[in-house]
């Protein structure tokens, strides 16, 4: 569930909590860095450092294996962990799976899903199985990875991929979803925010239709979970994914969240040391989720790390930073409008967004745009940011994006929007 922020929402301190990330104070040449690229990945505050130091200083050592002191208080630590980031999604800790990101998370599911196809399951794993001509369902303005996961799922299975249509405006089409999902379908794969569009989408609603058809509903939350506040199991959706290092959290750590009903029918995806519960050399018996679904060695400090970074986002609270967020997205939005030759992407009125922008800057290439801005000191996205085929939609082989974060201030967009009215210019391209 995300709420919109309230009608006066206090004001934040943004000069106090740029204090917390040490990387703002840098320059870029002579310019003072303006960090518009957190949708990539955000930057990391001190005490989410701290966190991770400290484990690693006194108490570093692997976690549900060995019976000494230090072992049992890396495990206590990394168990604490998952409790405090399960709570930030509203979900339990049993239910929350670690793995090393999103993409991790998505093609988890999607292999899973595909040993269960193959017999190689669970009692409960036959109900996930897919047949010739069952449906993957999934929008057009998914991001790679929830997206080859699938297309390379159906081809294992004979699946059937088909596609949610996105409007002019980057809104779904759920008029032919209707249509689009049917008795056949078996998942329906969506994105909470696009990484292109910034739009929040009506996940519950999505939910609602995947259920109704008897299908799974699988969330890509990356960019909705360290901008809004969000509760997977409010939401409704059966599987959820989301990464550490866009929510001020370490690389190499992300969640996935599960019903308990589809994590106890998954079938393990890796296999190996930590996630059993009997070996012979005949075959295995599993632990239960999430433990089932964690072989190997576990990223134990980016999980305390992004424990730590929850905690830091809830003090000062997910409604204000929304708010703050939506603030900088529409003063963003105004300027680009006002700019000769911008073409805005997903410039949908009366919906809820993130603050973040895609843009096209009309006979200027995305990454040409982005050099000129990076001489100014801002760090802004060129490319086609992982979702091909929605750039396709709109004509476009690459844009420029600019996102912000619960640190940026209006003082930096608008140096972004005064050094993005200069880009044609610069390159001689006529109004």
């Amino acid at each position: 569930m995300t709420s919109s922020p309230s009608a006066a929402p206090a004001t934040l301190d943004v000069e106090a909590i740029r204090a917390d990330f040490p990387i703002l104070s840098e320059q870029v040449g002579d310019r003072p860095l303006v960090y518009l690229d957190s949708a990539a990945t955000s930057q990391v505050p001190t005490r989410v450092l701290d966190a991770q130091r400290e484990f690693l200083t006194h108490a570093n050592s692997a976690v549900h294996r060995g019976a000494h002191t230090l072992a049992a208080n890396a495990t206590d630590a990394f168990e604490d962990a998952r409790e405090a980031v399960a709570r930030f999604v509203g979900v339990l800790p049993n239910q929350l799976v670690w793995t090393s990101g999103a993409t991790m998370g998505l093609n988890l599911v999607a292999y899973a899903i595909g040993n269960a196809t193959l017999g190689r399951g669970l009692p409960g794993s036959a109900l996930l199985a897919l047949q010739p001509g069952d449906e993957i369902i999934t929008t057009a303005i998914e991001h790679h990875a929830n997206l080859l996961p699938w297309q390379e799922l159906a081809a294992r299975t004979g699946a059937v991929m088909r596609y949610i249509p996105a409007r002019e405006d980057g809104t779904l089409d759920l008029e032919p979803s209707a249509s689009t999902i049917t008795d056949r379908t078996r998942i329906v794969a969506f994105t909470h925010v696009s990484n292109v569009l910034g739009i929040v989408n009506p996940v519950t609603e999505l939910a609602r239709l995947a259920h109704d058809a008897g299908a799974l509903a699988v969330l890509d939350a990356c960019q909705s979970v360290p901008h809004l506040p969000v509760d997977f199991r409010a939401l409704c959706v059966d599987l959820a994914v989301f990464s550490g290092h866009k929510m001020l959290g370490p690389y190499g750590v992300g969640g996935l969240y599960g019903s308990d009903e589809v994590l106890e029918a998954l079938p393990p995806f890796l296999t190996g040391g930590s996630m059993i519960s009997r070996v012979t050399l005949e075959g295995a018996e599993y632990l239960p989720p999430p433990q089932k679904f964690e072989a190997g060695t576990q990223p134990v400090a980016p999980a305390i790390g992004l424990a730590e970074a929850t905690r830091y986002l809830d003090d000062i609270g997910r409604d204000r930073i929304h708010a703050h967020e939506s603030a900088l997205a529409a003063r963003m939005r105004d300027g680009l409008r006002e700019i000769p030759g911008v073409r805005l992407l997903g410039d949908a009125e009366g919906v809820e967004r993130v603050g973040l922008w895609a843009f096209d800057v009309e006979g200027v290439h995305a990454h040409d745009a982005g050099q000129v801005l990076d001489s100014r000191g801002i760090a802004v996205r060129v490319g086609h940011h992982c979702a091909a085929p929605l750039h396709e939609r709109y004509g476009l082989t690459a844009s420029v994006r600019a996102s912000t974060a619960v640190y940026n201030t209006e003082a930096e967009v608008d140096a972004f929007l005064d050094a993005v009215s200069g880009i044609r210019s610069y390159f001689g391209v006529s109004s």
